[in-house]
């Protein structure tokens, strides 16, 4: 099952307390899905930043958004950022945290704060040079210019790019909802585990656990029994 969850704050879907609540709570509980999906409501934007005015704190929600992208990286399922329009400041810093981004083609991202005369606060020095390098994240974060959705591509800031968005999302959110919940729930923790450094034995250790599961068993019996498998969630 794919749920999706969607950034509803028009007309641009700032990011506000209201959509970091809907993203937290998903995250935490996602029920039987077995990806979440998040959207931008509308058509000009997946998000265009925070929403400045509608955070009482004097930091404007960066860390709230900086602990949002974290709860989606330690989701139990995979999230995924389908991104149009534009993606900007805390939007891109959301889409950051997400396992994997797909965009349409005429999405635009970037980094715009220092034309406030200020940084990504909610996780985007961090998190960017790890997908991009750093020359290619100071350049963003240093100009603040957009950049279009096939160098995101380039670059390794998106994974995918299409002209029919939905589509995009039936083709990789549907993958990865065929897979073995448990499996993908220890796949996201070992990534996020050894992501500072390597450890083989997280990795080996993950791997006999994931062998000696209920739904290792039956991926290895459906191999060979040339069937689907009959996963337990």
């Amino acid at each position: 099952m794919i749920r999706t969850v969607w950034l509803d704050n028009p007309p641009v879907n700032a990011i506000n307390p209201d959509v970091i609540a809907a993203i937290r709570d998903a995250v935490a509980d996602p029920g039987d899905a077995r990806v979440i999906v998040l959207r931008g409501r509308g058509e000009k934007a997946f998000s265009a930043g925070a929403d400045i005015r509608a955070f009482t704190e004097s930091e404007g929600g960066a860390r709230a958004i900086q602990q949002t992208a974290d709860a989606i990286e330690a989701a139990p399922v995979p999230v995924v950022a389908a991104i149009h329009g534009f993606c900007l400041g805390g939007g891109l810093e959301v889409a950051l945290g997400c396992d994997v981004r797909i965009a349409h083609v005429d999405t635009q991202i970037g980094l715009p704060e220092v034309r406030l005369g200020l940084l990504p606060g909610g996780g985007g020095t961090q998190r960017l040079p790890r997908l991009v390098g750093r020359g290619r994240a100071a350049w963003m974060i240093l100009s603040g210019e957009r950049i279009p959705a096939r160098q995101a591509e380039a670059w390794g800031l998106v994974e995918f790019v299409f002209d029919d968005l939905d589509a995009g999302i039936e083709q990789v959110a549907g993958t990865l909802a065929r897979q073995s919940r448990s499996a993908m729930a220890t796949i996201k923790r070992v990534l996020r585990e050894t992501g500072a450094a390597r450890d083989d034995d997280v990795e080996h250790a993950a791997f006999e656990a994931a062998r000696a599961s209920e739904d290792g068993k039956e991926g290895v019996a459906a191999f060979l029994e040339k069937r689907e498998p009959r996963w337990s969630a």
